[in-house]
């Protein structure tokens, strides 16, 4: 009896051993980060929630995930870099299989993407570039020309004043300062503006691609600039701001100063329609299903290419009556 019972216990403690072993087994290629359920896991860091289409891009990422059958880790860098730096470092340590995000700001990620490079998980710029040497650091980057945006804005003005030998000032409600998006969209409108030496910017401050900060910002330019004939907003929402500010300052938006944002997200294009805007970009934040796409090609080691751009349009008021009906986001 007691050979029995020793050697129960042996075989006890055998399947212990083993079951220990299957835990850590680094045969399992599900990159699951201990789920085992064969889903691929993707790490997403967002930017933040300032504005209506950075909503809209959070929604559709999450929805494409769920739609593929993806596992999704999500977190918010409330406009915070070192925020963003720590989820991804938080995403290596939890060995998912794809790491994606969108940055705060340009510059400061090689580090921490060396650190994803070496724990061989392939990461994915979405919406906003960074400005490292190294483009092996990540491997492809899906979002819009933010330059070739800027430059639709400043194309549509210099139309709008051809032939005319006026001045023309300009405001630019700038995004946040080292953002992808502020810096290509300023570049490609000055660009496209420099063609008409009457048109000058006169005034160009951040309004940090929020509502408020653009109403406020608005505000203080209007008292201290006595004559603006455009504005040219980098967003939506710090347009919709600044035309709080021009009407409580009893003038007309889209009359007595012209009004260009980039977006098209639902509020803005209603106050296009409304005739309070006169002219949008757009740069859409449904990038989800593409973004799922690219995923699943990364993780299986596919080639892709290193720079995908997303298809886009602009609007004037008739179009944006035309669109709003069906318009997602």
């Amino acid at each position: 009896m007691v050979r029995v019972k020793m050697m129960a216990a042996a075989l006890t403690g055998l399947l212990a051993v083993s079951a220990l072993a299957g835990c850590g087994d680094k045969g399992d290629d599900t990159g699951s980060g201990g789920g085992g359920d064969g889903k691929l896991v993707l790490g997403f860091s967002q930017v933040g929630a300032e504005s209506g289409w950075r909503t809209a891009n959070t929604k559709s990422i999450q929805d494409a995930a769920t739609a593929a059958g993806y596992e999704l880790k999500f977190s918010d860098a409330q406009g915070k870099q070192e925020k963003q730096i720590e989820a991804i470092r938080s995403f290596i340590t939890q060995k998912v299989d794809v790491i994606a995000f969108s940055p705060v700001v340009t510059s400061g990620w090689d580090a921490v993407l060396k650190e994803a490079k070496d724990a061989d998980i392939p990461v994915i710029l979405t919406d906003r570039a960074v400005d490292s040497q190294d483009k092996t650091l990540y491997k492809t980057f899906l979002g819009s020309d933010f330059v070739k945006e800027g430059k639709e804005a400043g194309n549509w003005l210099v139309k709008q004043y051809e032939g005319k030998t006026d001045p023309v000032n300009v405001v630019e409600l700038q995004g946040t300062v080292g953002a992808a998006p502020a810096i290509d969209r300023q570049k490609g409108f000055a660009e496209a503006i420099a063609t008409n030496p009457n048109i000058k910017i006169v005034k160009s401050q951040s309004g940090n691609f929020t509502r408020a900060e653009g109403k406020t910002v608005m505000e203080g330019i209007l008292q201290s600039t006595p004559k603006i004939d455009v504005l040219y907003a980098h967003n939506d929402d710090m347009g919709l701001g600044a035309i709080e500010a021009i009407e409580a300052a009893g003038k007309k938006p889209g009359t007595d100063i012209k009004i260009i944002t980039v977006d098209a997200v639902k509020d803005g294009m209603t106050a296009l329609s409304e005739g309070k805007i006169n002219f949008i970009v757009e740069c859409s934040p449904l990038l989800g299903p593409q973004l799922m796409d690219l995923a699943k090609k990364v993780k299986a080691g596919d080639t892709v290419d290193q720079r995908i751009l997303t298809v886009e349009t602009t609007f004037t008021q008739e179009q944006a009556k035309a669109a709003l009906p069906d318009r997602k986001y």
